[in-house]
């Protein structure tokens, strides 16, 4: 972790981002009809007018202001601090953003307080990676074992995974590293698509953007289900009919089901050999999920959730009783990189393949680091791993993610690809921009 000078943050710049995309129903799904895809945006100024480092959290909408609001209580933890300190120990300085006595007690490390921290320890990573001239999943990968292990707060997991054990995990696959650094420039990181399954979409539409998914590659794509079961039979008929079933073909129900109606709907749709059922239910079941798992494994249905999973803890638990069999991180509903990490070796210790979540403004941006980090540092395998794409908001990046072949292509700018264009965040600033503007 090199460092040259000493950089100071000296103000942070916090921006209501909101995209709407109720209009084309775009993110549409049986829990949420008509998101407007949106950003609590975070920016780290320095004393070096060059570096800057950016972050958001995702949210759909109302509410962004809260987070918005949660972000900018954070700034005596932040203001007059060095990134020096951050780098020497980002673990350390994790635990110093989640540790004020005050913001904790509207936690703790969950809720809005934990989506406000998940951006700015984005941006703080965002600018470390800047400094260090890489793309994040780079610099971290190029971590030795002991280098990563700090970035790691390990209270309230220790009991599962220690220091010691997650050590002796990453120094196993410190000698192939490379190899697999070269695997992922060379031939990229497996994605699958979302972007044809938003239950708003009409059958018509549903079945172009299927052949173009199959053109451009993608071999796993998945759909929105949990509001009607005929229709969901009939759309997934549709989809079936398109994709054939050589490729795979997963189902999200976003939270809809109680335990028992989960199974039951499930049941009515193993014709179509779906290969996850995605958040059959409430997020924070982790016995309703363990159940709903053991039923449907009979079936070959696995369970994938956790991007409402809102911290270490909770992952911890899933894997514990064999509630999930795909784990789903979310970049910005964790606590930032810093907690992803945790989760990663987690998952790793679990041999539970890790599928991020990516259905949001940015979030493809930072998954595909995060995936990149897990292949190359923590699980060493890409097996039976997927990353989430949508094709949705990219051009508001300055780094935006390439898909190619099914596949994301490794980020090559320094940073964390976190960035949004100035026109962007000017233009669909909320509730000022001319955007919102002209819609009121």
């Amino acid at each position: 972790m090199s460092s040259t000078s000493v950089t100071t943050i000296t103000e942070v710049t916090v921006n209501d981002i909101r995209f709407p995309t109720s209009k084309q129903l775009d993110g549409s799904d049986a829990m949420s009809p008509d998101p407007d895809y949106s950003s609590a945006y975070v920016i780290l100024h320095t004393d070096n007018p060059s570096l800057e480092g950016h972050g958001h959290s995702f949210t759909i909408g109302r509410g962004t202001e809260i987070i918005c609001v949660a972000i900018k209580a954070h700034q005596h933890l932040l203001i007059g601090h060095t990134l020096e300190e951050f780098i020497s120990n980002p673990g350390a300085f994790w635990h110093h953003l989640t540790s004020d006595s005050q913001l904790r007690w509207i936690g703790p490390e969950k809720g809005a307080i934990h989506l406000a921290l998940g951006a700015i320890v984005n941006a703080l990573w965002d600018l470390y990676a800047k400094r260090e001239g890489k793309p994040l999943w780079r610099l971290i990968s190029d971590f030795t074992p002991e280098e990563f292990l700090k970035c790691i707060d390990f209270r309230y997991i220790s009991d599962v995974i220690t220091p010691d054990e997650a050590l002796h995990m990453l120094k196993e696959l410190e000698p192939t590293k490379s190899e697999r650094v070269q695997q992922v420039e060379e031939q990229g990181y497996p994605a699958y698509t979302t972007s044809a399954g938003w239950l708003g979409y009409s059958d018509e539409k549903i079945q172009r953007l299927c052949r173009e998914a199959i053109n451009e590659g993608f071999t796993h794509l998945k759909i929105k289900v949990g509001r009607d079961l005929q229709d969901d039979i009939r759309r997934l008929k549709v989809i079936r009919q398109e994709v054939g079933y050589d490729r795979r073909v997963m189902v999200d129900a976003n939270q809809v089901w109680n335990v028992d109606q989960a199974i039951e709907w499930m049941k009515n749709l193993v014709e179509f050999s779906p290969y996850w059922i995605e958040e059959p239910t409430s997020p924070d079941d982790i016995l309703g999920h363990a159940r709903i798992s053991q039923a449907l494994q009979s079936y070959n249905i696995g369970v994938a959730t956790g991007e409402h999973g809102m911290n270490r803890i909770l992952f911890k638990q899933m894997l514990q009783a064999n509630a999930l069999q795909f784990c789903q991180i979310d970049a910005c509903r964790l606590g930032g990189v810093n907690e992803v990490l945790a989760v990663l070796l987690l998952a790793a210790k679990f041999h539970v393949p890790v599928c991020p979540h990516a259905g949001g403004v940015g979030l493809c941006e930072l998954v595909q680091h995060l995936s990149m980090i897990n292949f190359v540092a923590v699980s060493g395998t890409w097996e039976n791993c997927v990353t989430e794409f949508i094709d949705h908001l990219h051009e508001h990046f300055e780094d935006p993610c390439i898909i190619k072949n099914g596949r994301y292509v490794a980020p090559s700018r320094p940073g964390y690809s976190t960035q949004m264009k100035e026109n962007s965040r000017q233009e669909y600033s909320f509730p000022n921009g001319p955007v919102w503007k002209t819609d009121a």
